[in-house]
């Protein structure tokens, strides 16, 4: 799944590890959701949309993902 966490982070000035404490998970799982191959919870997303002060439809490119998945079908 796209995202923006990885700029997001990086504009925030914020290590991965910083990032993970602040939400309460692992570095791994930050890493991962950066990479794409981990779908975070809702509650999950919410935090890291928290952190960001962002939406979490902006966030994780919710629009951009259900028409992929709609195409792909």
């Amino acid at each position: 799944m796209n995202n923006l966490v990885r700029e997001k982070r990086k504009d925030a000035g914020l290590t991965q590890r910083e990032l993970a404490e602040k939400v309460d998970v692992t570095e791994r799982t930050i890493i991962s959701i950066e990479r794409g191959k981990y779908k975070p919870s809702i509650v999950l997303a919410y935090k890291l949309a928290q952190v960001f002060n962002i939406s979490i439809e902006k966030l994780f490119c919710l629009k951009e993902y259900v028409e992929n998945e709609k195409i792909e079908k």
